[in-house]
């Protein structure tokens, strides 16, 4: 049987949906697990750890809203991803994990072997966290590294944390899509920002939607994107106070540089792909995940951004 899909959110897990889930990792049956929003005792959630920490098929993990709740949990989570070898896409967006609770974390992200999408968007994090996340994204040439990471809705982080992120992108060999909205980053870290983005060659997507920027910022994305060939396909601009004549002129310049690319490559190779984390700020939009009635009968594997395109790469 080829493994399914179990994804409940916003339920109390009883015992037996436990047991069921745990079952399922054990026996390899699981390729996606998201539990967003679940609640759950301390004790179980242990046992889901260490069933996760020996499943071969588990390929994404969904804890989002505040499932890992606190810092023993923390530590659970890290001891299970030390062992786990197969996880490529790990989302804890809304965990109230702070920079300490990532520093637990940190030492089996980096040496996970498979990890390539991380979802750290509403997670209280500061500057010492962005020191720790530039080392999941290792210089060109280097061991590989993350290639889609979120941050959104992280307003701890100061502009020279945002700075040191900026210049870990720019020699990133790896990264492909970095969602950095909601954040209070101003027209100053923007333009740091569009200099990664011209040295990038792999970035394609950046979304830098409600970060508080002007129409200074949008000319120099706009003179980035017009003289800088770069790998950008999408920059997402929107509640910014940013004109709809400089977005719409970005827009076409990055729409013109995509059908290029197809008629070069094919149109097949730059097929855009739905993207489906966590909304930065909740209430914008409903989630994309499935909350069937019976877990266990779900068995259709859900589309979940880059980091699907990503598990499709490494089986081909």
């Amino acid at each position: 049987m080829l493994p399914s899909s179990i994804q409940i959110s916003g339920e109390p897990l009883s015992g037996a949906e436990v047991r069921d889930i745990c079952r399922g990792l054990r026996d390899n049956a699981v390729r996606l697990l998201s539990l967003r929003g679940c609640r759950l005792c301390d004790r179980d959630f242990g046992r889901i750890c260490r069933a996760l920490a020996g499943a071969t098929s588990l390929a994404q993990l969904n804890l989002n809203l505040g499932v890992v709740s606190s810092p023993s949990r923390i530590k659970q989570l890290a001891e299970a991803l030390r062992t786990n070898r197969s996880i490529q896409s790990l989302f804890l967006h809304g965990s109230p994990l702070t920079d300490a609770g990532l520093a637990l974390l940190n030492p089996a992200l980096a040496l996970h072997p498979a990890l390539v999408a991380l979802d750290l968007g509403d997670c209280m994090l500061g500057d010492e966290a962005i020191n720790l996340i530039c080392g999941l994204l290792p210089p060109d040439g280097a061991k590989s590294g993350l290639k889609e990471l979120t941050l959104s809705a992280n307003p701890g982080i100061t502009p020279k944390g945002w700075s040191r992120l900026a210049i870990a992108v720019a020699h990133s060999s790896q990264v492909r899509v970095l969602n950095l909205d909601y954040n209070p980053l101003g027209d100053h870290v923007a333009g740091m920002l569009a200099v990664a983005v011209a040295s990038s060659r792999t970035l394609e997507v950046l979304d830098l939607e409600g970060t508080g920027l002007t129409n200074q910022s949008a000319q120099t994305l706009l003179d980035m994107v017009e003289n800088y060939p770069t790998a950008l396909r999408s920059l997402v601009l929107a509640e910014n106070s940013i004109s709809p004549e400089l977005q719409q002129q970005i827009c076409d310049l990055l729409s013109e540089g995509e059908e290029e690319e197809e008629v070069a490559g094919g149109a097949g190779d730059t097929q855009e792909r739905e993207r489906g984390r966590e909304p930065a700020a909740h209430q914008r939009s409903s989630s994309s995940w499935m909350c069937p009635s019976d877990p266990s009968s779900q068995m259709v594997l859900m589309t979940s951004g880059l980091g699907d395109s990503l598990l499709a790469e490494t089986e081909m």
